[in-house]
C-alpha cells in the first residue's frame, strides 16, 4: 500500500502486526491502539491499548506482545471488529520507540492479517521516518457498516505521551500530578532491567497488592530459524516452561512447574501457574500469577525458565520475561545472551528485604549435574541454596 490509500477489511477478526528488523544500534518499539469517536478523540483513558493496559474493556482490542524470529521482530494487536462498540469509528494503529527514533528502525511496516486463516489483508511499509519517537502506521475505520484499513505514516517527535495526549489521553506526569479527586492518568512508562540497572523496588513504586502476572514469551516456531540457531531442532515447536522456587517467611518452601505443582493463589504459596504452552503458539506465552496481597508472607521467589522441547540449549534463543504489577509500570528483561549449553535460565529474584519487596534481574544460565540432561531444576536449587528434597521420577535421568 501507498501512504494515504485504503483497502477493505472483509473479515471480522484481524491481527495487526508492527514489524521491523533487529540489529546493532536498532531501537525497540511498542505497538499501541487508540479507539476514537467520530470527533477523533478517545472517550476516556480506557480507549488506549498498549503494554501497560493490554486489553480494552469491550474485549475488542488486545495487545498480545512481542515475538522474534531470527532478526525479524513483530509486536501484535488482536482486533475483533464485530465487538467494537458503536460509538467507536476508528482504531488508530500506533507505535512508540524505545532507545532511538523511527528513522533508525529497519524494515518498519504494519500488516493486517485474517486472524483465522493468517492471510494478509493489507501491508504498509514505512520508508520516510526520520526523528520521530512515535508513529501512526495506519488505522482501521468504519464506513457504511463496513471496515477499511488506511495507510497513514504520520510521526510525532514527543513519543507515546505526545501522541496519546493529541488524541485526548491524560498522561501521568510526575511534575504535575492530578488532583486527588480526579481519575488517575495512564502510566506510559515501563522498566527494563539490564546488567547496568539490574533491580527495582516494587514497594517504592506502590506495587505491593493485587495479582502480579509474570509472563514469558518467545518465538512460536523453531523450525523457521533459517539455520541461524544451530541448537534448534527444525520442524519441532519450541516449548519453554515457566517455573519458580518459593520460600515463605515461615520457612516453608517448594517449587512450581508445569510437570508438577501448579500452585494456588488463595493460600500458600500464593503463586499459581495458569497454563503450559506446549507449542509456543499461544500468543500470551506462559504466565505465573503472584498474589501480592500476601507480600509480608514472602521471603523470596526465584522465577526461571526451562527448555522442555524444540532446542538443546538457550544459545541463540531470544525470549522476554515481564512482570505486570498493578498500579505500577511493567518490569521486563531479555533472555538473549546465553553462551553455554544450558537448558535452564533464571529470570527474576524477588526478595522481601526488611519489608521492601525488591525484584532483581538474574539472567543466569544453569547446566544440569554431570551425567544428567533434565535435572537443571536441581542445579538451580543448588545455585541459590534453596535446599529442596529431590526424587527422580520413573524413567527420567
Amino acid at each position: 500500500m501507498q501512504k494515504g490509500t485504503n483497502v477493505p477489511v472483509p473479515v471480522a477478526r484481524v491481527r495487526v502486526e508492527l514489524g521491523w528488523q533487529k540489529g546493532p544500534g536498532v531501537p525497540d518499539a511498542d505497538a499501541s491502539a487508540l479507539l476514537l469517536t467520530p470527533a477523533g478523540k478517545v472517550r476516556s483513558d480506557d480507549d488506549l491499548v498498549f503494554y501497560n493496559q493490554p486489553a480494552h474493556l469491550s474485549g475488542a482490542v488486545r495487545h498480545e506482545g512481542k515475538q522474534q524470529d531470527g532478526t525479524a521482530v513483530r509486536d501484535t494487536l488482536a482486533v475483533d471488529l464485530s465487538s467494537v462498540e458503536p460509538q467507536v469509528e476508528t482504531i488508530v494503529v500506533a507505535a512508540s520507540s524505545d532507545g532511538g527514533t523511527f528513522g533508525m528502525l529497519r524494515g518498519l511496516h504494519v500488516r493486517v492479517l485474517d486472524a483465522d486463516s493468517g492471510a494478509e489483508v493489507a501491508r504498509f511499509d514505512s520508508t520516510d521516518a526520520t526523528s520521530e519517537t512515535a508513529f501512526v502506521l495506519g488505522e482501521l475505520y468504519r464506513r457504511n457498516n463496513a471496515w477499511k484499513f488506511r495507510a497513514v505514516g504520520q510521526g510525532y517527535s514527543s513519543g507515546l505521551a505526545g501522541l496519546a495526549t493529541d488524541f485526548g489521553i491524560s498522561v501521568d506526569e510526575p511534575a504535575a500530578p492530578a488532583p486527588p479527586a480526579a481519575e488517575p492518568p495512564v502510566r506510559l512508562s515501563k522498566i527494563t532491567l539490564t546488567k547496568a540497572a539490574p533491580s527495582v523496588s516494587l514497594t517504592k513504586r506502590g506495587a505491593t497488592s493485587g495479582a502480579m502476572r509474570v509472563n514469558l514469551n518467545w518465538s512460536a516456531r523453531a523450525g523457521v530459524a533459517k539455520g541461524r540457531f544451530g541448537k534448534l531442532r527444525r520442524g519441532v515447536d519450541l516449548d519453554l516452561d515457566l517455573c519458580c522456587l518459593w520460600e515463605l517467611a515461615d520457612g516453608s518452601k517448594g517449587i512450581i512447574h508445569a510437570l508438577g505443582d501448579f500452585g494456588r493463589l488463595g493460600g500458600p504459596p500464593y503463586i499459581q501457574l495458569d497454563q503450559d504452552d506446549r507449542s509456543g503458539a499461544v500468543d500470551s506465552g506462559e504466565n505465573l500469577t503472584i498474589n501480592l496481597d500476601h507480600t509480608a508472607e514472602f521471603r523470596r521467589i526465584l522465577v526461571f525458565a526451562e527448555i522442555y522441547d524444540g532446542a538443546d540449549s538457550f544459545i541463540g534463543l531470544d525470549a522476554t520475561a515481564t512482570l505486570y504489577p498493578q498500579n505500577s509500570p511493567p518490569v521486563e528483561m531479555r533472555l538473549d545472551d546465553c553462551t553455554i549449553p544450558a537448558r535452564d535460565a533464571t529470570l527474576f529474584l524477588l526478595e522481601n528485604a526488611g519489608g521492601e519487596l525488591v525484584v532483581r534481574r538474574e539472567s543466569r544460565y544453569v547446566l544440569p549435574p554431570p551425567g544428567r540432561t533434565r535435572w537443571g531444576k536441581l542445579t538451580v536449587d543448588q545455585e541459590y541454596g534453596w535446599g529442596l528434597d529431590w526424587v527422580a521420577a520413573k524413567g527420567k535421568d
